[in-house]
């Protein structure tokens, strides 16, 4: 029988191909503990209080690092991508380990900022610093970027990052008290404590227009919004309970985080492991334009074609996954939400692309390479 398809935006979602794979997803979630608390598992996450305590400076500091880490996360696929020489950051394995490793692609952002914090004693996450242009001069922050001696590239875009920091750390130091902990006091201030994911994400791209990711498409607005979406999802893996029915610390509100209005962060990792699995079907034009490494420019009609076709069809996995709970006579509403499917799927390409996984399951298209848009939204 012919695979029913779903046309969004001039794509193809593959609807029965869905119903096969997402049992494997469900089952891999629950086999896997795949949870918002595997966020804590990650070697490189600086981790806040456990249980939470709200005195306690570490969630402070935890919350300052995650933010930094949102408004530059963006932009990391490389020239030389496969190659020896291509941009990376040589850090600890881990926080707690003397072993060194290259940290590549969104990690070496990650292992930089953490370096400079460990090693350098460079208050690097806190927006009192890297809004100075005299405490944290443009050198500096190149410095802090500097790449591993066997790489030949440098971070890119960084005077575009520079000047997102410049710009979120003078907001936040002029509106909320110099931190993102005092950015959300002002949120729970607003929504009385009964703020959600999504109320927190309004008001995160209304205040910083770094997260404005919005466009045009055929007079239509679109609003994508990736890393103030990533920014939350963030922040409530970060602070997720042990104990998943207690009240969560950023979003205490009789109604919670409700984090299932957040769809994925739409970006160039993502749209790849989704045709790998034949979810999306791809036009023969893209694929062209990916084999043969052309860029795909930031705004074209095909580029957010392709991010929006993304978050709708995680958003098809998700409702899948729902309809296998209920069958099971389970409810899923609280377990199952598209962040968690990106953070899944997300691992899963990497995984894939590095060889330590595959999918044997199911036939798969081939792993094309990502769409290569150079921009700041992601």
């Amino acid at each position: 029988m012919a695979a029913k398809l779903v046309r969004t935006a001039g794509w193809l979602v593959r609807c029965e191909i869905l119903k096969c794979l997402n049992s494997q997803i469900r089952e891999k979630l629950l086999k896997e503990s795949y949870t918002p608390r595997t966020w804590r598992t990650h070697p490189l996450h600086l981790l806040p209080s456990d249980p939470y305590i709200a005195s306690d400076p570490t969630n402070r500091s935890v919350l300052n690092w995650i933010f930094l880490i949102s408004c530059l996360n963006f932009s990391f696929w490389s020239e030389k991508e496969g190659q020896p020489d291509r941009y990376g950051v040589e850090w600890r394995d881990r926080w707690d380990s003397s072993g060194k490793k290259l940290w590549t692609g969104y990690w070496s952002l990650v292992a930089s900022l953490n370096r400079a914090l460990a090693d350098d004693n460079i208050p690097i996450t806190d927006p009192n610093f890297y809004s100075s242009e005299l405490l944290c001069p443009d050198s500096l922050i190149e410095h802090i970027f500097r790449p591993a001696p066997q790489s030949t590239e440098s971070i890119p875009l960084l005077k575009e990052r520079i000047a997102i920091m410049r710009e979120v750390g003078t907001i936040l130091c002029k509106d909320f008290g110099g931190s993102f902990q005092g950015f959300l006091e002002e949120f729970h201030r607003r929504h009385n404590g009964e703020g959600t994911a999504l109320q927190l994400v309004q008001m995160v791209v209304d205040t910083f227009p770094t997260y404005r990711d919005e466009f045009v498409l055929n007079g239509k607005k679109v609003c994508l919004w990736k890393r103030a979406q990533i920014l939350v999802a963030e922040t409530w893996a970060a602070f997720f309970p042990a104990i998943p029915t207690a009240t969560h610390p950023i979003f205490p509100g009789v109604r919670g985080p409700k984090i299932q209005q957040l769809t994925m962060f739409a970006d160039y990792r993502v749209p790849q492991i989704l045709y790998h699995l034949r979810i999306l079907d791809y036009p023969q034009s893209l694929l062209d334009t990916l084999h043969a490494g052309s860029p795909l420019p930031s705004e074209a009609p095909e580029e957010i074609s392709l991010r929006a076709a993304s978050i709708i069809a995680v958003e098809r996995v998700r409702q899948e996954i729902l309809y296998l709970f209920a069958e099971a006579g389970e409810d899923g509403e609280d377990v199952v939400s598209s962040v968690l499917i990106d953070f899944y799927l997300w691992d899963l390409a990497k995984k894939i692309e590095s060889g330590e996984e595959t999918i044997e399951a199911m036939e798969t298209a081939e792993l094309v390479p990502i769409h290569r848009t150079r921009s700041i939204w992601y």
